[in-house]
Formats: C-alpha cells, sequence, structure tokens
C-alpha cells in the first residue's frame, strides 16, 4: 500500500489520509458528486488525492452515526466497518488512481480492527463488478430503496410561486419519491403556488396574517392548527416566508426545509469553507441571496435541511454549491439557483425517507 502511495506521489499525484475530513473538501465533495456525500465522509476518515490542478478523488472509511434504514442491523455487529463514499472526477479515472485510493481505504479499516468492510449501497452493475474484481466483495443484501412501495404523507407551506412545490409534487406522480402531496397551506392570497395547486387538483389552504388585526401568537395557533387538520407525516418548507414558532415544531418533529445557501454541516458555524478555498460567511435568513451578492461572494448554493428551534441551523439532509459567474445578470442566477433547488430538495427528501424506521 505504501508503494503504491509513492508511486502515484511520484507523479505529481498527493495521496493524503485525514482523520476529519477538511471543510474545503467537504464543500468541494458536494460540488463534484452530489449532495449527501459530504455528511457521510464527514462521519469517518478520508483518503483525498489531488494534484497541480485540484482534487481528484475521494475514499472514504469508517463513517459513524449514518442513520440509513438498511444499516441498522450491519452496525449493530463488531468487526464490520462501512466504506465509503469514493469517485474520482472525470480527468482521473484512467489514471490507476481509483484501485489505490480503494484499497488504502480498505487498509485503514484493516488497521482501525475492522475484519470485514461493507459497501453500502450500490445500484449500478458496473460498479458491482469494479469492487467484485477489485476488492473480492461479494453481495451481501439486496435492499428496495422504495421501502417496499411505502409512502409519506406530505403537507407542503409555501409563500409564493411554488416551482418547488411544482417539482416535489410532479416527482411524487411520477413515483420519483415516496410521498403524497395531500395539501396546500399558503399565507398569501396573490401567491402562483395556490393556482399550481388548483391545477393538481390540491386544496390549498389559505391562512392569511393581518398583522393590525391578529397578534403574532393567535396567527402561529392558526397555521399549526389547518396544518394538524391535513394530519401530514411531513411538512415541507418551500418557501415558505414565516419564521414558524416551538410550538409548531414540536407538534410537527418531521419538518424540511428548503433553503438557498449552501449551510455548514456543523449548524454551530457561522462560516463555510467553499470548494476553491474561500470562506463566507453561512447566509441564513429570508435574504440569504441578496446578502451573498451584496457581498460579492463568489459562491451561492441550495441546502435541504430539518427544521429545528434555531433558524436555519437543522440538520443537513442535501446541499450542493454554485459559482457565480462573472457578470452574470441576476435573472440567470436565479434560473441556474432554482434548477439546484429543485435537485437538492429531492436528493434530500429522499435522504429524509431512506433515515425513516420500518
Amino acid at each position: 500500500m505504501h508503494h503504491a502511495l509513492e508511486a502515484l506521489d511520484a507523479r505529481g499525484i498527493r495521496p493524503i489520509r485525514d482523520h476529519r475530513t477538511p471543510e474545503t473538501i467537504l464543500a468541494w465533495i458536494d460540488h463534484q458528486f452530489g449532495g449527501i456525500w459530504s455528511s457521510e465522509a464527514a462521519a469517518g476518515g478520508i483518503y483525498v488525492a489531488d494534484d497541480a490542478s485540484g482534487p481528484l478523488g475521494l475514499a472514504a472509511f469508517d463513517a459513524r452515526g449514518l442513520a440509513f434504514y438498511w444499516l441498522r442491523r450491519w452496525q449493530q455487529q463488531n468487526g464490520v466497518g462501512i466504506f465509503g463514499p469514493f469517485g474520482l472526477v472525470e480527468r482521473a479515472r484512467a489514471t490507476g488512481l481509483g484501485p489505490v485510493l480503494l484499497h488504502a481505504a480498505m487498509f485503514s479499516l484493516r488497521e482501525r480492527g475492522y475484519r470485514h468492510a461493507l459497501i453500502p449501497v450500490v445500484g449500478d452493475e458496473r460498479l458491482i463488478a469494479y469492487y467484485a474484481r477489485e476488492t473480492g466483495a461479494r453481495a451481501v443484501e439486496t435492499i428496495d430503496l422504495t421501502r417496499r412501495g411505502r409512502r409519506w404523507r406530505a403537507t407542503v407551506l409555501a409563500s409564493g410561486e411554488g416551482t418547488n412545490f411544482q417539482t416535489v409534487l410532479d416527482a411524487s406522480r411520477r413515483g420519483e419519491i415516496p410521498l403524497d402531496v395531500t395539501a396546500l397551506v399558503v399565507n398569501h392570497e396573490e401567491a402562483f403556488v395556490r393556482e399550481r395547486a388548483a391545477a393538481a387538483g390540491i386544496y390549498a389552504h389559505l391562512v392569511a396574517w393581518n398583522r393590525g388585526d391578529e397578534t403574532r401568537e393567535a396567527y402561529d395557533t392558526r397555521v399549526l392548527e389547518t396544518v394538524a387538520a391535513t394530519e401530514p407525516e411531513v411538512v415541507l418548507l418551500l418557501g415558505w416566508m414565516h419564521v414558524l414558532p416551538a410550538t409548531f415544531i414540536a407538534r410537527f418533529p418531521q419538518i424540511i426545509n428548503i433553503h438557498p445557501a449552501v449551510l455548514p454541516l456543523d449548524p454551530a458555524l457561522d462560516t463555510i469553507t467553499m470548494p476553491d478555498g474561500s470562506v463566507l460567511r453561512a447566509y441564513r435568513g429570508a435574504h440569504a441571496v441578496d446578502d451573498a451578492l451584496a457581498d460579492n461572494a463568489s459562491w451561492i448554493g441550495a441546502t435541504a435541511h430539518r427544521v429545528g428551534a434555531v433558524v436555519d441551523r437543522g440538520r443537513v439532509l442535501a446541499r450542493a454549491p454554485l459559482m457565480v459567474a462573472a457578470g452574470e445578470d441576476r435573472a440567470a442566477l436565479d434560473e441556474r439557483l432554482h434548477a439546484l433547488e429543485h435537485r437538492v430538495l429531492l436528493t434530500g427528501i429522499h435522504r429524509w425517507c431512506w433515515e425513516q424506521p420500518d
């Protein structure tokens, strides 16, 4: 293993092992590979290889505390360590780097005392064959990511245009996510999302707030009662422009929010390191994009996260950064951001479903 790593180094490829994945690598993982790998990589050790042009690949190992339902019985077995995530950028796939990183991560699991490495979860036949060829791996279990037809009742809270609502509704009706969107709650009469719901045959509950005639506490009670009447198993905040009180969060502990910024995996942090190493504020609150552009930030992004008592500090389900192009006008940037939000939102919903008990 050491000879193989030294041979890479002689070619200008630096393979480095970290017991805690650096923040800049976590952001790079999300930028390069999608929305949930960073939280898995942050839960254990990692090998990362780069050259003069930047990162080339990663192989993570010994992730602990992951909540995916298919891992639960394996996490109770002694001697079984988790391998992954594992990935290479396109330009590194014909360099021989992949097997070296793979074996390095396996070596680290052995070094930590594990007798077996579990690779979860693999769906591509070519990748299954790759693991069998390179490690002697075999399939030990077949799982159903659709949860055997289980579907969760979802109520959406929205305030505006409703593109995220439409994305979730369409994906649900195509069978791509195991949710049934059964109700919409809106707090602005003119919100276009109401028309989207009407076209889809979904009843939209209008709960508007006249601040001059009603206290915030009374309004929050009306919102809670309206949502409770829809009997949701999960509540989706998709552009909902009203901070929910602790009583609402206590009544509905399963809440997912989509936020137009990259939030730190550690909710206590107020900064985030981006793939290029730049350090930005963690843009929380209702004006995240405007705040980022006012700071001349080179990155914005999207995060799907669970909702807790403190605004925009719930556990991250999925996230992805988006680089701001030089000279890009706001309309073009918003279009790219909305497309990213839709992808991150669906990824976050998948993760939430995968983490639910049987």
